[in-house]
C-alpha cells in the first residue's frame, strides 16, 4: 500500500490511524486529512517523538494495511 491509496481513502483509514496513535484526537484526524507531514506532525508533538521516529511508525503502520 502506498501513501497515495491512503490520503485517497482517509475518511477510512482515520479511525484505523486513530487506533494506532490514541492520544490523536477526532480534531486532528480532520486536520490531518490525509496528508502524511500534518499526520507526523501530530505524533510528534503528542508523543514527544522525533520526525524520523515519526517518520518510521507510519512506514510501519501503512506497510501493515496489505
Amino acid at each position: 500500500m502506498n501513501w497515495n491509496q491512503i490520503e485517497g481513502n482517509w475518511e477510512q483509514f482515520k479511525g484505523k490511524a486513530q487506533a494506532q496513535w490514541g492520544k490523536l484526537t477526532g480534531d486532528d484526524m480532520d486536520v490531518i486529512a490525509g496528508n502524511r507531514k500534518q499526520l507526523s506532525g501530530k505524533i510528534q508533538e503528542a508523543y514527544g517523538k522525533t520526525q524520523e521516529e515519526a517518520d518510521r511508525e507510519i512506514d510501519t503502520w501503512m506497510n501493515s494495511r496489505h
